[in-house]
């Protein structure tokens, strides 16, 4: 697996992982405008056949960015993609200064919370009503970088 920037040609095959895995997904056109806006990265999984299997991104203020869209298709969860995933983005938030990362996590996608445990991310709160299709509240994680932590 290679992991790299999310670029415009992307997108359709980005489009369909979305559909294929959530009720209240992105449209091509809204990565389309994340992928435009400076404080924004996006990051794409791609497997041996050029496919891509997963993505994620982040949106950086100053020194804290918060990871969203952490995705990888059904066939390939579980196999440790998408910390893979989330350990690069983080890594070139880093080099952008971050120091301090925060997201949201379903609590009923427990591999996805054991998954950011072990990254270092902590509950910090819980989002009441965060998530529709279906509807269901948020569990807000976050992880502090230490200095010259790499």
């Amino acid at each position: 697996m290679m992991i790299r920037k999310m670029q415009l040609d992307d997108l359709p095959q980005v489009a369909a992982i979305e559909q294929s895995l959530f009720g209240d997904a992105w449209s091509e056109k809204a990565f389309r405008d994340t992928l435009e806006q400076e404080e924004a990265d996006f990051i794409v999984a791609v497997n041996a056949q050029n496919e891509i299997i997963g993505y994620c991104g982040a949106y950086r203020a100053l020194d804290e960015a918060e990871i969203v869209n952490v995705a990888i298709k059904k066939d390939h969860q579980n196999h440790g993609y998408g910390a893979e995933m989330v350990q690069a983005l983080i890594g070139e938030e880093k080099k952008n200064g971050v120091v301090s990362f925060i997201l949201e996590v379903r609590p009923s996608n427990l591999s996805a919370h054991r998954c950011y445990q072990k990254l270092g991310f902590r509950t910090i709160g819980i989002r009441r009503d965060f998530y529709d299709c279906p509807k269901e509240n948020a569990l807000v994680m976050k992880m502090e970088s230490i200095a010259g932590d790499e």
